[in-house]
């Protein structure tokens, strides 16, 4: 039953750091466009 319990947390502990680090990603990624150089025409 324990290991059981251990493996749940850990699938739910790589779950959440798989979505945090998504999350850094598409931050990341919102930033680079804002703060992208612009070209004049």
């Amino acid at each position: 039953m324990k290991k059981i319990v251990l493996v749940a947390l850990a699938a739910a502990a790589a779950v959440l750091a798989s979505r945090k680090a998504k999350a850094g990603q598409r931050e990341q990624a919102l930033w680079a466009e804002a703060t992208d150089n612009v070209t004049r025409s």
